[in-house]
C-alpha cells in the first residue's frame, strides 16, 4: 500500500504516475487532477482536457487565450 500525496489515505489500489522525471503517488484520479492538471490563466478552472499552451501559459481553450490578448488561436472542432 501507498500513501496519496493529496489527501493522504494509505489505499492498497494506490498507483503512480511519472511525470517530468518525478514520481507521484494517488489513491484517485480526483487527487492526481487536483495535483497534476495546470489552470487556465484566465478563467482558472483545472484543464483536466487537452488545453491550449500559448508562449508557456496554459489555457482551457481558444476562447480564454483570446481573451487573454493571445493571436492566432482556433480550437479544433
Amino acid at each position: 500500500m501507498a500513501r496519496c500525496e493529496v489527501c493522504g489515505n494509505d489505499y492498497g489500489m494506490s498507483f503512480e504516475v511519472h511525470a517530468q522525471g518525478a514520481v507521484h503517488v494517488f489513491d484517485c484520479f480526483s487527487c492526481a487532477i487536483h495535483r497534476m492538471a495546470p489552470i487556465c490563466e484566465h478563467c482558472r478552472v483545472q484543464i483536466i482536457g487537452q488545453g491550449v499552451e500559448v508562449d508557456g501559459h496554459w489555457f482551457c481553450g481558444g476562447h480564454c487565450a483570446r481573451a487573454e490578448g493571445k493571436v492566432g488561436i482556433i480550437d479544433k472542432v
